[in-house]
This record gives C-alpha cells, structure tokens and sequence, in this order.
C-alpha cells in the first residue's frame, strides 16, 4: 500500500511543473460593471480608473471579450466551469451539477493554494468545500466595499500560499459597482448596520451634470444622478483594486503572477444586465502576464467568451482543459511563445434563462464583431419583461417620462415587450436602438445567425432547442432563412459584407 502511494506521489510529481515553475493567477472580477466605464476603454471621465487603466498599460486589452450569460451566479459558473449555463445546471440562481469539474478544484488537486475574496456562494454554486482553502462573503469585507478588508484578505491569502509553498489562485471579486450605489439613499440606510463598519461615505461624489450616459438611456435628471452614483461606485472599485495589485507588488510575487480582470456583465439598469444585447455581456478584459504580455497591447480581430478563460488559466499553469468543457484556450493571443493561428472567436454565444426572481424569460443569442442577434422565447406581445435592473430610480424616470414623450414611450415599451426575434447592427447602432431584422440589407446576416444558432443549440443539447426550431417552422419563409439550410444540412448563403 505504501509502496503504491509512493509511486503515485512520484508520477504526480514527474506529470506535474514544480510549483517554482507554475505562475500564480489573480482573478479579479467587477460586479455589474459596464465595459466602456474604464478609461483605457474610453470612458473620459477624469479620474475613473486610473489604477485599471495602469493595469491595461502594462498588459492587453481585448476589445471584444464577453460573457456567456449576463446574470451573476449563473455567469461566475460558467467561468469556473468553461460550459454553458445549460451545460453546467446553473441556468439561473442554481448549483452546478454533481460531477461537473471547475478551475479551483482542479488548481488545488495540482498542489494551488485556493482562496476566494468576496462572491464567495456566487463563484461555485454548489457550495463545495473542496474548492478553495479560505473563502469570504460579502459581510467578511465591509459589505464587498472595505478598502482595508481586501487588503487584509489577499494579503493573507499570499502569505498562506508562500508559507505552504505552494503557487495561488486568488480568487478576488469586488461588489461595487453593484447596487446600493456609493452615497445612494439606499446605501446611506445600510450605514448603521454592522456589515458595513469601515466603509466611509466617499467624500467627492461624481456629479450628475457630468457625467456621460450610456447611448441607450434617455437624458433625464433621475438617470443623471442613478449614473452619477454608478460612476462614484465604479471610482470606488478601480481603489480597492489599486490596494489589491499593490499588496500584490509588496508581496514581491507581482512578475510571477498571471492577472486577469473582467466585469461579470453589464450594468444594472435597463437595455443591459440580464439581457443578451452587447451592453449586457461585453466584459472590459484585461491581462497582464510579466514577460509574455506586450504592455498596451490591444485584442481586436477576434473575439472570446468567459467560458475560455478557465482553458486559458488550465494552459498558462501546464494543465489539461476541464473535463465537458465548451470553452478554449486563448493563450496564443497573450504568449509569443505560442502559435496564435486560429486562436479566438469570430462569434459567441449568450442567454438568459431563469432570474432571481426565478422567473423564466428564455433568451438565446449571437454576438459578433459586428452584430448581435437576439431570440426572446418569452416575447408574445403581452408578457411583460421584469428584473432587479428595474428597481433603481432610471426605469421609473423612463415610465414617467414615456406618459408626455412618445420616443420613450417607444423605448420603453420595447424593453417591456421586445420582438421576438431582434438584430442589431452594431457598428452603426452601437447602443442597440434599432432592430433590423426585417431590413433588406441585413437579411442575409439574420439566415446566417438563425443557422449558428440552430447548430449551436441542438450541439450543446440546450433545452430550448426544440422550442426555437417550433417557432422558426411557425414563421413565413421570409422571417426563418437560416432554417431550410440547417433542415437540409446545407451551409447558408455568406454572411453579408460586413459580417463577421
């Protein structure tokens, strides 16, 4: 028995790098974050993220990433899981299922020392004990927003991982920009409460008159302060990362670490989060890696999805890809080293599936470089849409304001009702405020999506599979040109021009 124990023990040792030879991976995630408020993704509001944007300049910037599914828990599983929510079980607020692999448990089988700072429950949502050494909550950091706490934990975190001598994956997860807003009347009333002991009103809010709006929102004074207290939440944010990177740098472990940042999804008002337009899923990434990434680098002739960052981590470290997993390694965009032929996306996937609410409002999509196409399972005309995003002051400012002005009225009552099929052309109409799916030009591009997306349905055996091909069997020819081709098993015409 001891013998055979032994010979176990050396094959591991001879499979796997020394632990001097494996890099270190920190992982920070942003809550609720839009892509475009960092500067360094062109947001010139002064003094936003200046510790992000140092970040960018020493590493790469991908234009184009995005996450599987705009919704948190559901989203962070399929970070950690490398499989579509419908492929991991947690197509909403659910657990994974049992046998599904994830990155931490299988850094820490390869001798990683394992931690997660903040989203702790969010983050692998099975609640498995196996999968980090020492976790946080929310109430463990100041409610997400103590400065002192973060620097506190990670800093443990490393000192734990080097006492063990053992390379780490840390895990850290920032709830700003997350409602309560900083200095929102909701956050105020959250003051007295022990949770949040260390956590200061900050003493030079952003301003609503300047401020810039995302392009789907109306200009209307609540907005303008909502935006106002998001982007005072956003500052909040970028500080507490500014402590973790430095703690970081203290540690001297800086130059044999891998950093990665990214938001979970876009912000919670409407026209983003839990939705599958391209402010609901694109993700400011960043990632820096000594030696390997050129600083200021910039990714924008392919895309990637957050289901590829698990297989990106797994290559970095020496590891084989999770067993199941849907995503692939990037790690030829970011390591010379490494052929990049191939390597990325021209298109994802994304979706919604069940709320918090545990309200189901199915939605499936396809993102490219270009354009976004969206079906709403749900949308039937008298359904009306509902999600956390709704509950701040911008939704009631656009209700209000849609009784006396007719374009928000438009507006508003799209985001309620939808259509069920929706394509956007988003190097004209960034900001999703035009569907054209019925016009001439874009007909071609909306066979090729119906197409991909039929194949990537039934390939992934998504339970709305059969749901989408119904619907697409209901509609006249015209509204259903992808379906004779996948019928047939005939590719489609080319994608038009400006396709992907």
């Amino acid at each position: 028995m001891l013998r055979s124990i032994a010979c176990l023990l050396i094959c591991l040792l001879l499979v796997l790098p020394a632990a001097a030879d494996r890099p270190n991976v920190l992982l920070i995630t942003a809550d609720d974050l839009n892509w475009d408020s960092l500067g360094c993704f062109g947001n010139e509001l002064d003094g936003i993220t200046p510790n992000l944007d140092a970040l960018a300049g020493q590493g790469t910037r991908f234009d184009h990433a995005y996450v599987a599914i705009a919704i948190c828990q559901p989203g962070r599983a399929a970070i950690m899981t490398s499989r579509y929510p419908h492929r991991s079980g947690a197509l909403g607020f659910d657990k994974i299922n049992k046998g599904v692999p994830t990155l931490p448990e299988t850094l820490r089988e390869a001798g990683y020392y394992t931690a997660v700072i903040g989203k702790a429950t969010h983050t692998v949502p099975s609640r498995r004990k196996t999968a980090f050494d020492e976790s946080y909550a929310m109430g463990d950091l100041g409610f997400g927003r103590s400065h002192r706490r973060y620097r506190e934990t990670t800093a443990g975190a490393i000192d734990n991982a080097k006492r063990q001598n053992k390379p780490f994956f840390l895990n850290v997860n920032l709830h700003d920009p997350h409602r309560p807003f900083a200095n929102a009347a909701q956050e105020n009333r959250q003051k007295s409460k022990k949770r949040w002991e260390g956590v200061p009103l900050v003493e030079n809010p952003y301003k609503p008159d300047e401020v810039p709006l995302p392009g789907f929102l109306p200009d209307l004074p609540e907005i303008r302060l909502e935006i106002a207290e998001y982007y005072t939440s956003v500052r909040r944010m970028d500080e507490i990362i500014g402590e973790v990177l430095k703690v970081l740098d203290e540690s001297g472990q800086a130059d044999s670490t891998v950093v990665m940042f990214l938001s979970d999804h876009g912000i919670a008002v409407p026209f983003a989060k839990t939705n599958c337009w391209q402010h609901s899923n694109k993700t400011p990434m960043i990632i820096r890696w000594s030696g390997k990434t050129k600083a200021g680098a910039v990714i924008d002739q392919t895309m990637v999805s957050s289901i590829d960052l698990t297989p990106t981590i797994l290559d970095i470290v020496g590891l084989d890809n999770l067993e199941g997993a849907d995503g692939k390694s990037f790690r030829g965009l970011i390591d010379p080293a490494v052929p990049s032929d191939g390597v990325g996306r021209d298109h994802v996937f994304v979706s919604i599936n069940t709320l918090s609410s545990r309200k189901e409002f199915a939605m499936r999509g396809m993102i490219t470089r270009t354009h976004g196409y969206v079906w709403n399972k749900w949308s039937d005309g008298k359904t009306a849409f509902k999600n956390e995003s709704m509950s701040g002051r911008t939704f009631k400012a656009m209700a209000a304001a849609a009784e006396n002005e007719p374009a928000i009225a438009q507006r508003t009552n799209h985001y309620l009702y939808r259509s069920p099929q929706e394509l956007y052309h988003y190097v004209d109409d960034a900001d999703a405020l035009v569907n054209v799916f019925e016009q001439k030009g874009h007909r071609t591009y909306g066979c090729y999506a119906q197409y991909r997306l039929l194949h990537q349905m039934r390939d992934t055996k998504d339970p709305q599979f059969e749901a989408y091909r119904s619907y697409l069997k209901s509609l006249p020819k015209e509204q259903a040109r992808g379906l004779p081709h996948f019928e047939r098993g005939t590719n489609p015409p080319p994608d038009s021009p400006d396709g992907p």
